[in-house]
């Protein structure tokens, strides 16, 4: 599996942000650079941990969702120290059942790095209730850690393929009001 590093995060228009959709935690968090820091849209903003490693971001989503990529905004030559050096992505139903899909090692990441979730060969997305992402150390052995944004993203469904079976309208009455706005 290939990350992406990119100063301008690179969006797939068959994929959809899905982070919105979840509930966000963390182990630990600095006063003034919460949890609500890694989703609002700033990357001027971070989160801090403020505890040991290894530091923890959760999202646990209502129903179990198909993820498809995993983006970090991760900046070196701000955070020094406390830029993730190592990070491993576990997915699974509930805290007890946690696998780990995989670790990435980064060097010095400046801007958004791009994690693919889905399988090269098949091309199947993953599929979990709860995604976690597990800070194990950062560059120069730095303590805690910055992270400055975070998205998930999903596959776009288009609903008639969802159906199993091709629609095929003939009339412009129909065909009018066939799909939402």
């Amino acid at each position: 599996m290939a990350v992406l590093y990119g100063k301008e995060e690179h969006v797939n228009k068959d994929m959809r942000e899905i982070g919105g959709q979840a509930v966000w935690s963390v182990t630990s968090a600095k006063p003034g650079n919460g949890v609500e820091l890694l989703r609002d849209g700033k990357s001027d903003t971070y989160w801090q941990s403020d505890g040991t490693q290894p530091h923890l971001v959760n999202m646990q989503f209502q129903k179990k969702m198909l993820v498809q990529e995993l983006h970090l905004y991760l900046d070196f030559k701000l955070d020094e120290s406390y830029t993730p050096n190592k990070i491993a992505i576990r997915a699974g139903n509930s805290y007890y059942d946690l696998k780990e899909i995989m670790q990435i090692d980064l060097e010095e990441p400046q801007g958004w790095v791009n994690i693919p979730l889905s399988m090269e060969e098949t091309g199947d997305c993953l599929k979990a209730l709860l995604l976690q992402i597990a800070v194990l150390s950062n560059h120069q052995n730095g303590r805690d850690t910055h992270i400055r944004q975070i998205k998930v993203y999903g596959p776009r469904v288009d609903p008639i393929k969802a159906l199993g079976f091709p629609i095929n309208f003939t009339s412009k009455e129909i065909m009018s009001v066939a799909y939402v706005r």
